[in-house]
């Protein structure tokens, strides 16, 4: 026989086999894991409740500032619209060409700034949006990673 079997033989003659210590630690083992699978179920638990609330509100939100931006498309739109019937008006009561050009040039010149202050508008709107839809799913993600980073 070999030196390694040798001594395999000889520590298990020596070894004495207690049965009921190797039950009790594997109960011991077995409780232990059944323990922490009911924590990280419970955690997991609670993280789907705050993620499903953070997209319900996420999407709430959505909706109501879809049909602001919408109201405000329809008014710049309307008020363009005013303005380019309004300019159309002042056109057919035209009585020279240079009254023509100065009425042409200030219509471009308020169709621009116009542009430039419905386009700031969106801007500030579709900024407050975002910050307004994403602020559910970022709370709750800010709230996961400390509970985390607790245990």
């Amino acid at each position: 026989m070999s030196k390694t079997t040798e001594k395999t033989a000889e520590f298990i003659d020596n070894a004495a086999f207690d049965a009921s210590k190797a039950i009790e630690q594997a109960s011991a083992f077995a409780e232990k894991g059944v323990e922490q699978s009911k924590e990280v179920l419970a955690k997991f638990q609670a993280g789907s409740e705050t993620t499903q609330k953070a997209l319900e509100s996420s999407f709430q939100t959505a909706k109501a500032v879809s049909s602001d931006l919408s109201l405000k498309t329809i008014a710049a739109m309307r008020a363009n619209v005013d303005a380019s019937f309004s300019h159309f008006e002042a056109l057919i009561a035209v009585k020279s060409p240079s009254e023509f050009a100065e009425l042409q040039t200030a219509f471009v010149r308020k169709q621009v700034e116009s542009a430039v202050e419905q386009a700031k508008d969106f801007q500030a709107a579709t900024t407050k949006a975002f910050e307004d839809v994403s602020k559910p799913i970022k709370s709750a993600f800010e709230k996961a990673m400390k509970e985390i980073k607790v245990a």
